[in-house]
């Protein structure tokens, strides 16, 4: 069935986002939102949680690729990574292009994984593999329960509402310190620079009250996403991303695909960080 229709994102009542339609994939609801499915012109399949672009086929690779290989190349060793949130699977199949032992990929919600599987194999494409544990459970409350120590964790969600909220308030991130192995890092999804200022510099003050010594936000262009700008910000114990050796990075991408990410992606996110940013968080 053809369509020509728009979906239109309305981030705030000056502010939307729309892109025209080819067909309509899926619509349905799980006991936490609704989510749909739709196939664009310019963007491919998108999936949208509660009327809120999440990832498009066309640009998924820039969020997902710099949500997992900056850490991931950050940390000398990750052998343990945990995964909340990314229940499309795009961070768990970027994770797996790293010799890592074990992914526990925790996901609130299954229905969306369903989906995922169904309508975004390009991207769901990891989430059974024999590496992969998958734990269906909120990761809040996985956080301040667990006895597992990871090297990395990843934290892919979604925005600051509902469920979500509390992936970022600080008890959130003094949990995740104490999960982490003594040189662990994370690394978080953490919005818009332009519109979420605030957020950023709250969650920058949050991660060094945690503990963490190194606290660095890194920004990037996310066309779907409002504002087109986002950021994601890295809090390690130990390892500062700046100080990488480039060569190991370049040596070890040569056995492995990236379309956004390579060893001068790694180190000049940071250092273009625009100025409003870093001064916001002062690093």
């Amino acid at each position: 069935m053809n369509f020509n229709c728009w979906f239109t994102e309305i981030h705030n009542n000056n502010i939307s986002f729309s892109v025209r339609v080819k067909n309509i994939l899926y619509i349905g609801k799980s006991k936490y939102q609704e989510i749909v499915v739709i196939d664009t012109y310019d963007f491919g399949r998108a999936l949208i949680l509660d009327n809120t672009f999440q990832t498009t086929e066309r640009d998924e690779f820039i969020y997902h690729e710099l949500i997992t290989h900056i850490p991931l190349f950050t940390h000398p060793n990750p052998k343990d990574v945990l995964v909340i949130g990314g229940g499309d699977g795009g961070t768990v199949r970027e994770v797996l292009k790293h010799p890592v032992e074990r992914v526990d990929f925790v996901e609130l919600d299954e229905k969306v994984i369903e989906v995922a599987k169904k309508y975004l194999p390009k991207l769901s494409c990891k989430i059974d593999d024999e590496k992969v544990n998958l734990i269906i459970t909120d990761g809040i409350k996985y956080v301040a329960e667990t006895d597992k120590k990871y090297d990395v964790v990843i934290v892919d969600c979604p925005d600051p509402v509902g469920p979500a909220k509390g992936l970022f308030e600080k008890e959130f991130y003094k949990n995740v310190f104490k999960c982490l192995k003594e040189d662990g890092l994370m690394v978080q999804q953490t919005e818009s620079p332009l519109y979420d200022l605030e957020l950023i510099k709250n969650i920058a003050k949050y991660l060094k009250d945690a503990g963490f010594s190194i606290v660095m936000p890194y920004s990037y262009p996310m066309p779907t996403y409002p504002s087109g700008m986002w950021s994601f910000t890295l809090a390690s114990k130990k390892y500062n991303p700046l100080k990488v050796d480039e060569n190991k990075i370049k040596e070890k991408l040569k056995s492995m695909e990236t379309k956004y990410y390579d060893e001068e992606v790694h180190k000049g996110i940071f250092l273009a960080t625009p100025k409003f940013l870093k001064d916001a968080v002062k690093f």
